[in-house]
């Protein structure tokens, strides 16, 4: 297979390890934990795993002589960079645990265990996939683990290969079906163990004992250079306003620290947009501001970041998206008489039967973004949201207020857009050489926590603001991160989303800076990822975890 030329330098990389996993380690308990909330309904819940110790690993003495262990792995969910030094970490950890152990790998996801479709994952296997981006090692997919059949089914081949640990590699929905499973095994004493590590490029899996969810780091410095490269173009061509959506529908992380990565003219938070109950008109006015603003210092360009999820986030959209799963539910008598009406009248018809607010919001939209509403529905019925143009609705709608703004005299500038989706082209990059570092060690300490028995654990690394040697390595019950949630109507454990934290020392460093941003052009190129050069280029991480830090 031919390779590219990064790709054999990268080849040679060997990712950092704190030293606490350099030599012999040792496991030291912590205090007995608890859910962050709903404690009694999550004990009762999870009786064998609930109340567990947090684990902290540190240098030992002498090294654990082990029998071989055979342990399984599942990529579950959206793909993240980092990935494959997750399964480097954990190869690399189990067999110097003991040279015997094997790696096997379920393919396309969680449906892999339930349909017994995997392979051995060698160490030659390995080598082509180590430091690169992607998950295509062994593939990933979005099967739920949640019904007792699909357990029993996985054990089956469990059993077949002998293996005693299973490491689910997700985010929060796939760690919380892990934890189940540990659960699940750990009463039916069916000898297997169960161990997460936090993935997603959203950056919502996070909390006091895991700081960071891998992707991340690489997904935002990916974005933060394409940001930067439009910013170039915004102000060499000096005629266009460009607007950006980026990925995270439940949380803002993305575009607040690709914000304070590049210094754009105008950030929108999803999780402020909440906090504040902005309409869509107070967002398109605030908007509309700084271009007027701008354009009457004679710059007729400029850059805003949106969040996929935002429209989620406002509440006259929430509402009117509410109602029209309602109206439109599938199988609905509403639902079958809106497919037999004309396409030009449906969304007059619509706005007839919605309540007065919900309509006269559905009516302030673009017919484009108000037909995209009816229409684009998932499985379920309700409207798919991260498929609304959302960058688009905004340009649309400052647009029509700037020409408002003409009329009377407020305005004089030029308004012209270009619409961007930033999404896929940050899932499988070539992991930076923080989440190269980071993804190693989180297996590594899978393996560790492995070697040691330990199931319903996540595998935390902690202290990643320091140099990797300083990191601290350790096991965080996942029933500690959980609440009970409604989904589909039903009351459920589920490891609490982290949103953007308005009093948070990143959030607050926007506040105080994005007036200034607005009106100035004070943009940031923070240019290509760097793997070699100074470390403050290359083994920097991100501007989120250096202000929580500091704070």
């Amino acid at each position: 297979m031919t390779i590219s030329a990064l790709q054999k330098a990268r080849a040679q990389y060997q990712p950092k390890l704190p030293k606490s996993l350099k030599g012999a380690v040792k496991l030291v308990d912590g205090a007995a934990t608890e859910s962050v909330a709903d404690q009694a309904e999550i004990k009762e819940l999870f009786p064998n795993t609930y109340g567990m110790p947090l684990i902290t690993l540190e240098e030992g003495s002498e090294a654990a002589n082990l029998p071989a262990v055979n342990v399984g792995v599942i990529l579950s969910g959206g793909q993240a960079p980092g990935g494959h030094n997750v399964i480097s970490g954990i190869f690399d950890g189990i067999k110097k645990l003991n040279a015997d152990s094997k790696l096997y790998g379920f393919l396309g996801g969680p449906g892999g265990l339930v349909d017994h479709d995997y392979m051995e994952i060698t160490a030659e296997y390995l080598e082509g996939y180590r430091n690169t981006g992607g998950f295509d090692i062994i593939g990933s997919g979005r099967t739920k683990l949640e019904e007792e059949a699909q357990y029993d089914k996985g054990l089956e081949v469990l059993k077949k290969l002998d293996i005693k640990a299973l490491v689910i590699i997700g985010g929060d929905d796939s760690n919380t079906n892990a934890c189940v499973l540990a659960e699940y095994y750990a009463a039916k004493d069916a000898g297997v163990q169960v161990i997460g590590c936090p993935k997603t490029i959203d950056g919502d899996l996070k909390n006091e004992m895991i700081e960071t969810s891998f992707g991340f780091d690489t997904a935002v410095k990916v974005y933060a250079e394409l940001i930067g490269n439009i910013q170039r173009d915004a102000n060499s061509a000096k005629k266009y306003w460009h607007f950006i959506k980026l990925m995270g529908r439940s949380a803002s992380h993305i575009g607040l620290e690709a914000a304070l990565q590049t210094q754009p003219n105008i950030t929108l938070i999803s999780e402020e947009v909440a906090e504040k109950k902005q309409t869509l008109g107070e967002i398109v006015d605030y908007m509309a501001g700084i271009v007027a603003q701008r354009a009457a210092n004679g710059d007729n360009f400029g850059v805003a970041l949106i969040p996929e999820g935002l429209v989620e986030f406002v509440p006259e959209m929430k509402a009117l998206i509410a109602e029209l799963n309602d109206l439109l539910a599938e199988g609905s008598d509403a639902e079958k008489e809106f497919k037999i009406i004309q396409k030009s009248h449906r969304l007059e018809w619509v706005a007839g039967k919605l309540s007065a607010d919900a309509s006269a919001v559905f009516q302030s939209l673009p017919p484009t973004i108000a037909t995209q509403l009816t229409l684009d529905r998932d499985p379920h019925g309700n409207v798919q949201v991260s498929l609304i143009e959302t960058e688009k609705l905004l340009g649309e709608m400052v647009k029509a207020k700037l020409d408002d703004m003409k009329a009377a005299g407020e305005f004089k500038g030029k308004f012209g857009t270009q619409y961007h989706f930033f999404g896929y082209e940050g899932r499988c990059a070539a992991p930076s050489n923080f989440d190269a570092d980071y993804c190693y060690s989180l297996g590594y300490t899978a393996s560790v926590l492995i070697g040691a028995g330990k199931t319903g654990y996540m595998s935390s690394v902690r202290n990643t603001t320091a140099p990797a040697d300083e990191w601290i390595a350790g096991g965080v019950p996942v029933t500690m991160m959980m609440n009970m949630e409604k989904r589909h109507g039903h009351m459920k454990p589920v490891i609490q989303k982290a949103l953007v934290e308005l009093d948070g020392a990143p959030f607050k460093y926007l506040a105080a800076n994005r007036d200034a941003w607005a009106i100035g052009t004070e943009y940031l190129y923070p240019g290509p990822i760097q793997y070699w050069g100074p470390t403050e280029v290359c083994d920097l991480t991100t501007v989120t975890l250096k202000l929580e830090k500091e704070g």
